[in-house]
């Protein structure tokens, strides 16, 4: 079976999906997006995914063109006529096509595709192990709690942190740690979990939000703070969040070993938690 896309109503193979070189959302990244995944047959927090759609759209006042309704039941339907165990779903909403002109178009079509992959799942020596991460200016803009298709500097910390032989990159903001160019970040002390607070210059993770829920499930004590470089270097453990790549031990920052260098309780018990979570 292979890959497929959803395109404005249509369905199709991926290889043989198409939009309109005009499309906003390639030549200004004029759009949003979300990624999901189904852990089997658990489509987890597909309504929280939805709704961050819908959010950012408004932001950026570009129309949805199906109710919430009707996109879960085109997800779901995606998630049948492509038969895989675990799927990455993945969805982009743009204005739609258009002469080229910075300024909104008056009258045109918002372009929807979606689509569905098999999940290819993190290897085990990393959760096993431990990622590295390094540190980086955040240059991105002031809106970075929208989902938008505006992920350059995003890019380029990334491109970063693998020149570097590292997983992340973490955006630093006036000295204050705001999260990971594609996921979030907590820090472990003890017995108290941290992680910065919600604001413009963070994209609040639906699994930061499961993590924050579980962890209080299993007795830690979760907080939203700021955290500093320094403060990260002087914590128990790190770790990552995600919907790829779920809960991720971090080992080292910048060649510094974080902790033990090793994975750490903490950590562990919160990915547990929260595959227990899916299975509940």
């Amino acid at each position: 079976m292979p890959n497929i896309a959803f395109i404005n109503g249509k369905w199709g193979p991926v290889s043989s999906a198409k939009i309109s070189i005009e499309d906003r959302g390639f030549q200004f990244g004029d759009g949003v997006y979300e990624v999901i995944r189904s852990h089997g047959n658990t489509l987890l927090d597909l309504k929280e995914h939805l709704e961050r759609l819908h959010i950012s759209a408004k932001a950026l006042e570009i129309e949805v063109p199906y109710p919430m309704e009707m996109l879960e039941k085109i997800v779901r339907l995606g998630c049948k006529k492509c038969h895989f165990k675990d799927i990455l779903i993945y969805i982009q909403l743009t204005r739609g096509a258009a002469p080229r002109d910075h300024a909104f178009p008056k009258k045109n079509r918002s372009t929807l595709v979606m689509t569905f992959r098999p999940h290819k799942p993190l290897p085990e020596v990393m959760r096993n192990e431990g990622v590295g991460v390094i540190s980086t200016e955040d240059i991105r803009w002031a809106k970075c709690h929208v989902k938008s298709l505006n992920l350059l500097p995003n890019v380029m910390a990334r491109e970063s942190a693998k020149r570097m032989g590292a997983f992340e990159s973490l955006f630093v903001r006036e000295g204050k740690v705001m999260e990971g160019a594609g996921s979030n970040v907590f820090a472990v002390f003890g017995e108290k979990v941290m992680t910065p607070p919600e604001g413009p210059y963070i994209l609040s993770g639906i699994m930061r939000d499961t993590v924050l829920k579980v962890g209080r499930e299993k007795g830690l004590e979760m907080c939203e703070a700021d955290l500093s470089l320094d403060d990260l270097y002087t914590a128990d453990e790190l770790f990552l969040t995600g919907t790829t790549v779920e809960v991720l031990p971090v080992v080292r920052l910048n060649d510094k070993p974080v902790g033990t260098g090793k994975p750490g309780r903490v950590s562990l018990l919160l990915y547990e938690a929260f595959h227990q979570f899916i299975q509940d």
